[in-house]
């Protein structure tokens, strides 16, 4: 009888591809490894999947079967590395695939080694169109690969990362024939996923020029502009809260190039296909109804970004704020910090989400409360009610707030001097961030809106009179984080007035602004 170790299984052949596993917008490179032999004819997955995942070993023999492309007879295992690393998705089918066929001698080593494979198949052996192809490319080029293979119809998203050479591909035949040296000239279209949104029609750009009245509204969203601040747009049904927050990203700079890898990478994880890198600060406006996980990220499976982190580096806007009830205190971190983790019990993921806030609400739950000639049907306590609706804690967080006053007569065949475009108040904005820019070129960061309040006052220079701070403090019209919102403002007001220092002007217009009064412009 024979006794020690059995010998090693001499028949076992092993073939590797890669894909990338993708946590939050950051993604890891990941082996597929397939050995074939040792055990009765079955496929065998591990490497932490998910259900999707799991599932993937049926659908990939389909659609390899469907192009009579070789398929191991014998026991299969895949193993997906690093192993400890909780894989989701349905983008690792085509690596699956090749990995496969590669064990089985189908495809010869060449290419494999420095490509990096995106997609999901259909049973027929189509590929269809997968979210994430953007933070996939990136974390590619950076793991140091050359070449990439992606759904034909998002090569021009894969284009966008430099330094890696990208093949569309519809068909899993058209990916064999490419790892074979043999380029395939007019790739097949690939299939769209259901589990995608569609694609956005270009949509109507507003401008600052369409708002008649409102100079004081005007004023305050420039200065919300020119500074990074949050605003609170408050006052009756129709005044045009929307109206002038829906008119705040055509104010802002255009992104650095930086900040669109960084956006497009978050929207192209939401399965937004991208054309080209995004280069305007994006605009989200969630319903009053959005779900937790909707509006700040998440998901049972896959971790996908939400809108908070879909309004990265640009205007989140909540109208209606007050039904959005406790869904509002979530913002409470990220306002902070600029970032959002969300936990789930077997993996965690880091979304960016530096947005900046624009809250609209009614004075109560008719609208009518306070407004001239209106008949109000809420009782005090309906509306104190609805007012205590928005937490103290979030308002705190506010920088500036804005009680908008129904217009007084008919404005729109009022002859006078036309309103300000958004370009030209946008050239004001940018010569006041630059200003910024200068001045805090040292530090961390870059707009007056996002200074830590310690260097507020001790690495800037102070008004010479503070007591008009004193004062409101005094009366508990301001809290502590308060005196640092009003000289935030105060700077953003120095910097559009093309001051190097905060004057008494500046801070007493801060103060109303931060109050929610009646500002006059500086």
């Amino acid at each position: 009888m024979r006794t020690g170790p059995r010998p090693r299984n001499r028949g076992t052949v092993r073939a590797s591809a890669w894909s990338v596993a993708l946590t939050g917008i950051e993604g890891v490179v990941v082996e597929v490894e397939a050995a074939k032999g040792g055990g009765l004819p079955r496929t065998q997955l591990v490497g932490l999947p998910d259900k999707s995942l799991s599932e993937a070993k049926d659908r990939v023999k389909a659609a390899v079967r469907a192009f009579d492309l070789p398929w191991p007879p014998q026991l299969i295992t895949i193993n997906l590395s690093p192993a400890n690393l909780p894989k989701a998705g349905s983008h690792y089918d085509v690596a699956i695939a090749v990995a496969a066929i590669a064990a089985e001698g189908g495809i010869r080593p060449g290419l494999l080694g420095k490509t990096v494979l995106f997609g999901e198949l259909s049973l027929d052996g189509r590929i269809r169109n997968v979210r994430g192809v953007l933070p996939a490319m990136l974390a590619a080029a950076r793991a140091g690969f050359e070449c990439a293979i992606v759904p034909s119809a998002q090569t021009d998203e894969a284009e966008l990362v430099p330094g890696l050479t990208v093949w569309g591909a519809g068909r899993i035949d058209e990916v064999v024939s490419i790892l074979a040296g043999v380029p395939v000239a007019q790739p097949t279209e690939s299939a769209a996923s259901s589990s995608l949104p569609p694609v956005e029609a270009t949509a109507y750009v507003p401008d600052l020029a369409e708002v008649v009245g409102h100079e004081t509204g005007r004023f305050a969203l420039e200065v919300a502009a020119a500074g990074r601040h949050h605003l609170f747009l408050h006052g009756p049904p129709g005044v045009g809260k929307t109206m002038l927050a829906s008119r705040l990203p055509t104010l802002l700079p255009a992104l650095t190039n930086e900040e669109s890898l960084e956006v497009s990478a978050i929207h192209s994880l939401a399965g937004h296909q991208l054309s080209g890198l995004i280069s305007r600060p994006p605009y989200a406006d969630p319903h009053h109804s959005v779900t937790p996980v909707a509006l700040l990220g998440g998901g049972s499976g896959e971790l996908k970004p939400g809108a908070i982190s879909l309004a990265h580096r640009g205007v989140l806007f909540l109208d209606e704020c007050p039904d959005f009830g406790p869904k509002l205190d979530a913002l409470r971190t990220p306002l902070e910090n600029g970032t959002i983790t969300i936990s789930r019990a077997r993996a965690s993921a880091l979304f960016p989400a530096r947005f900046q806030l624009v809250l609209a609400a009614n004075p109560c739950p008719c609208g009518m409360f306070g407004v001239a000639g209106a008949d109000c049907r809420c009782d005090s306590v309906k509306v104190r009610r609805y007012r205590e609706r928005i937490s103290g804690p979030i308002l705190d967080r506010i920088d500036i707030r804005h009680q908008m006053l129904g217009a007084n007569r008919v404005l729109m065949d009022v002859a006078g001097t036309p309103p300000e475009s958004s370009a030209v108040v946008a050239a004001r904005v940018a010569e006041a961030r630059q200003r910024q820019r200068h001045r805090l070129a040292d530090t961390p960061w870059a707009t007056n809106g996002e200074v830590a309040g310690p260097y507020l006052r001790k690495g800037l220079p102070l008004p010479n009179d503070l007591s008009i701070l004193n004062g409101a403090l005094e009366r508990g019209a301001l809290s502590l984080r308060g005196v640092d919102k009003v000289l935030r403002v105060a700077w953003t007001l120095a910097d559009l007035s093309g001051h190097d220092r905060v004057g008494p002007l500046e801070l007493r217009v801060a103060l109303r602004l931060r109050q929610g009064d009646q500002p006059q412009a500086a």
